[in-house]
């Protein structure tokens, strides 16, 4: 598979949530977990999940937008509609239906951050462990604070952006950040720097 149909997203840097997504030409800013970026994500860390992984679906609000095109199956939320977060369940990581006897959070919000859901193929098939569930694109608050392990775009971004997914597009959550990758570049010219400004008299 190519970068083109590849979302790939990367943290600004480790010390912030800020991130930004792209996907072949087209960038976006987006904001990750509160928890970091980990290899080794948990239940409850609140931390985005490195790797890469298929997008398996879409829930939205009816009666808050106008569903864009989209190759992905997508169906409207309800108010009975809820997502298992409690490992102990059968329906781990499952969409279930409200009330529910084992712990889940409500996927009919009151703040919108729900009013459009992509569902990332994060520890689905199967579940397992208590590796972590509810991993999702969504909608970001307005200040882009960090999220709970999800991916979260501007409103309107992520409205252009799903358009764009199709059955086969993959979301790439690369472990380094931006600035990590940007300091051996940095290096290599305080290095040469220093060469160009060598004299053989200082032997």
């Amino acid at each position: 598979m190519t970068d083109e149909n590849v979302l790939i997203v990367q943290a600004d840097s480790a010390e912030t949530s800020l991130a930004s997504a792209r996907l072949g030409e087209r960038r976006w800013r987006c904001t990750l977990g509160a928890g970091g970026i980990r290899e080794d994500k948990v239940e409850g860390d609140a931390a985005t999940p490195v790797g890469e992984f298929p997008l398996r679906r879409v829930y939205f609000r009816n009666d808050r937008l106008v569903l864009p095109k989209t190759q992905l199956p997508a169906r409207p939320i309800n108010e009975h509609d809820g997502w298992c977060d409690d490992p102990r369940a059968p329906t781990y990581n499952r969409l279930v239906h409200i009330p529910n006897e084992w712990s889940h959070e409500k996927m009919w919000r009151e703040d919108g951050l729900y009013d459009l859901v992509v569902v990332v193929g994060y520890n689905d098939d199967p579940p397992e462990g208590e590796w972590g569930s509810a991993i999702f694109l969504h909608i970001a608050r307005e200040d882009y604070s960090p999220t709970q392990g999800c991916v979260a775009f501007a409103r309107d971004d992520l409205l252009e952006l799903l358009p764009l997914l199709t059955r086969d597009t993959r979301l790439r959550m690369l472990a380094h950040p931006a600035d990590e990758e940007a300091r051996p570049a940095s290096a290599a010219e305080d290095e040469m720097k220093l060469l160009k400004d060598f004299d053989e008299r200082d032997w």
